[in-house]
């Protein structure tokens, strides 16, 4: 079984690329299951229905959030979507699902989406290591797979390890970057720090170079605005071994 993740979509044009890219990759390297993060692709922040719409009709299993999940109001008309997660260490009180269970050719496929908690300011999130141990715990699946939406390249690492030989695989989102220690832990987890992201080419983290600069070099406040552009698709595929359920690869993919 082969289990492809989207990095983060960022703006309409991540949707275009996604479209035009999407079919022909899961087609060539034979795709049984697609993850999607989808946190950033209403303009940088949250989900709009209009997009989600759009992207539904695309061949995906399961659509990923993290910190911008409460970007646009429409979340909360399509938070109870099966197909889209939120956050699962996220409050109790928040709407949404933070894991689903799907069978795919004859697999069930366990999604989690999880939400680091350093340098990442968001309140609302309880502690992912806990969480994850709950379910892990106490959902029945043959395959297990995490999306932690994380800032620190070290929590990201340490969730790696604190659930390898347990989770099949993880990867990290949210910085957009794309990182080279794509690789099978030691007890048998396939590992990503990050996808990186679907969104423009010439940006940073997919928004206006112009923008962005001012910011860091003036440090006087400035909107960010969308790169505009052509766009590169990031990801991984995790290839898994029918019979023990184990990843015997994971590399990426920049398109």
């Amino acid at each position: 079984m082969k289990i492809l993740a989207i990095g983060d979509l960022v703006s309409q044009k991540a949707v275009e690329k996604l479209r035009a890219e999407l079919p022909l990759l899961q087609e060539s390297e034979n795709i049984d299951f697609t993850i999607v993060n989808s946190e950033n692709v209403a303009d940088g922040k949250g989900l709009t229905k209009k997009i989600f719409n759009e992207l539904n009709k695309l061949n995906i299993d399961v659509f990923t959030m993290g910190n911008h999940t409460w970007g646009k109001k429409e979340i909360f008309e399509l938070v109870d979507n099966p197909k889209l997660l939120v956050p699962a260490n996220y409050s109790k009180g928040c709407p949404g699902h933070g894991y689903i269970v799907f069978e795919k050719n004859n697999k069930k496929i366990c999604t989690i989406n999880l939400i680091g908690r350093t340098n990442i300011n968001d309140v609302l999130s309880n502690n992912p290591f806990e969480k994850v141990d709950e379910i892990l715990k106490n959902v029945k699946a043959d395959i297990y797979i995490i999306d932690f939406h994380a800032e620190a390249t070290a929590e990201k690492l340490a969730m790696g390890y604190y659930v390898d030989g347990r989770a099949t695989g993880i990867f990290g989102t949210h910085t957009h970057i794309q990182t080279a220690d794509n690789k099978v832990l030691p007890k048998g987890t396939g590992y990503i720090t990050d996808l990186g992201m679907t969104g423009p080419k010439n940006s940073i983290l997919g928004m206006d170079i112009t923008a962005s600069l001012k910011r860091f070099v003036t440090s006087l406040p400035e909107k960010y605005k969308v790169a505009e552009g052509l766009c590169e698709l990031n990801g991984a595929i995790f290839e898994i071994n029918d019979e023990t359920n184990k990843v015997i690869k994971v590399y990426r993919i920049h398109l």
